[in-house]
């Protein structure tokens, strides 16, 4: 079966307020985290009318938008969700009068989320460790075709995120190991749990010394335990 594109029909039912906004940031930042004061497993939830999800002990706040570009901002969070759809769906780029007609928000406030958003694209001179995922995406707004992996006139990027850390995003000629590996050895400790999906490119991460774990998209699985790609295909 032909694979849907991702419209904005479909990003409107996936995000139709800022507290499902705010729900998937948590999720994708957090997932089910332990309360460090009750030793709780997935036991928080959203405190209404905040940013906050608090345990059920009530003795431990999270707030998902700290550390994060929403952190100091007032605008809707569903407008920041949107802008990056929008600039992640254009071929053309997005301009931050286009964004403040679309948002409806001030020109001010439309260059700023242009501004942030973009900042999030910038290299990162740091080698990870910890724990870091890899995945890769193909760029280049909607064309007729093959969608994903062998899209032609898309541009391939691979990205590499430390949970809780930064993120290196680069642009290369293909998918290749003989790409991506040398892409994280440049990037990532040697000895790094290095979480992956099952794309045949990551298979030599493990004789190149990382600790690779991998989660099995084509059988459904996307989170076993600590091991899932969610930060990175968040980002």
């Amino acid at each position: 079966m032909k694979k849907q594109r991702y419209s904005i029909i479909q990003f409107h039912k996936d995000f139709p307020d800022n507290d499902t906004c705010l729900e998937y940031l948590f999720r994708t930042l957090y997932g089910k985290p332990t309360c460090p004061a009750c030793k709780r497993v997935g036991g928080y939830c959203h405190r209404k009318n905040t940013s906050n999800y608090v345990c059920a002990c009530g003795k431990h706040n999270i707030s998902p938008k700290a550390g994060t570009i929403f952190a100091k901002s007032n605008t809707d969070l569903v407008k920041w969700f949107f802008a990056m759809y929008l600039m992640t769906a254009s071929k053309n780029g997005v301009s931050a009068k286009e964004l403040e007609r679309s948002l409806e928000v001030t020109y001010k406030t439309a260059w700023r989320i242009a501004k942030e958003l973009r900042k999030l694209m910038e290299q990162s001179p740091d080698i990870f460790d910890g724990i870091v995922e890899v995945d890769e995406t193909y760029v280049g707004g909607v064309r007729r075709g093959i969608c994903g992996r062998g899209a032609k006139g898309k541009t391939p990027v691979v990205g590499v995120v430390k949970r809780q850390g930064g993120v290196h995003a680069k642009v290369v000629t293909n998918c290749k190991a003989s790409t991506v590996m040398p892409l994280i050895r440049n990037n990532v400790k040697i000895g790094t749990s290095l979480m992956t999906d099952k794309f045949p490119s990551y298979s030599k991460a493990t004789k190149n010394g990382y600790k690779h774990e991998t989660v099995d998209h084509g059988r459904k699985e996307y989170v076993r335990g600590d091991v899932h790609t969610n930060t990175i295909e968040g980002f």
